[in-house]
């Protein structure tokens, strides 16, 4: 008889995922390394999948990060709008199937970098004010911190 250590938890608003702090400094860099590539015979497709599929999950939880924030502006607001652009275009380039090539990489590695821009206006829009703190299901990794996280404020 095998018995599961594993359990599965029902978690339609995503806030089990809330709770765990982003480190945006390792995947910036990440990010800068896969796009200064120039080359296609440099890693083995296994270790392009590998990379794809990292910044596919860091750019999940970013958008998740980016949801959150525009739904805490008014429904007419332009910078609530152009997050909800940009928001169903990372759905579409999420959907697509992970290839194990640098123009695939590369492609999820700019997925990144537009969430993290996105998210910036963002908190600059709705400002550290109005941000709701990390007991109330948002990332704290938005909000002050150690080192790795994004600051807000000057």
């Amino acid at each position: 008889m095998h018995t599961s250590t594993h359990t599965a938890l029902y978690d339609p608003d995503g806030l089990l995922g809330a709770e765990l702090p982003l480190d945006r400094e390792p995947y910036e860099c990440l990010v800068k390394a896969v796009l200064a590539w120039t080359g296609e015979d440099m890693l083995a497709v296994r270790d392009y999948e590998q990379i794809a599929l990292q910044l596919t999950g860091h750019a999940r939880a970013v958008a998740a990060d980016v949801r959150r924030r525009a739904n805490q502006l008014p429904k007419d607001s332009g910078p609530k709008a152009l997050a909800d652009v940009v928001l169903r275009e990372a759905e579409g380039r999420l959907a697509t199937t992970i290839e194990g090539t640098v123009h695939c990489a590369q492609n999820r590695a700019r997925l990144v970098r537009a969430l993290y821009e996105r998210l910036d206006r963002l908190e600059t829009a709705t400002g550290p004010s109005a941000a709701p703190a990390a007991d109330q299901g948002v990332s704290p990794s938005h909000t002050q911190g150690p080192p790795g996280r994004l600051k807000v404020g000057p």
